[in-house]
């Protein structure tokens, strides 16, 4: 599942456990906005070469399971799926501009995935929706 991976200076196996929430902790990330959060964070991540493991939208948060070069490094790349993400859902979802000043909060929650195994962690993530 987790590969080691390299650049030209580093060679690294770098994964974090990321979550984040709308501002207010409104659930607003329903279908179809779910669906096309999903395809932002996916091209945000494929365009920064990181790898997504696992990925679930909940109505009111987002898990991630992501490997990232740590030379590009994970606050860089969670700012960029935030920032894009707020932009063009804002724009496309008038609903998202009514409810909310901003759709993210300014925070998220960060872990390196290292202490429990990976597949616990996605195990995690996937039955996120059965709880």
């Amino acid at each position: 599942m987790t590969d080691i991976r390299s650049n030209n200076n580093v060679v690294y196996r770098c994964a974090y456990h990321v979550v984040w929430c709308p501002k207010y902790r409104r659930s607003v990330l329903m279908p179809p906005i779910d669906k096309r959060l999903k395809q932002i964070i996916e091209d945000v991540a494929a365009e920064r070469g990181a790898h997504i493991v696992e990925l679930e939208v909940m109505p009111d948060h987002i898990h991630l399971l992501v490997e990232v070069d740590p030379q590009y490094g994970i606050h860089k790349l969670v700012k960029q799926m935030k920032g894009r993400s707020s932009r063009l859902l804002r724009q496309e979802f008038q609903t998202l501009r009514s409810r909310l000043p901003t759709l993210w909060t300014n925070s998220y929650f960060v872990a390196t995935v290292g202490g429990a195994p990976l597949h616990i962690i996605k195990q995690y993530i996937e039955n996120q929706k059965n709880v």
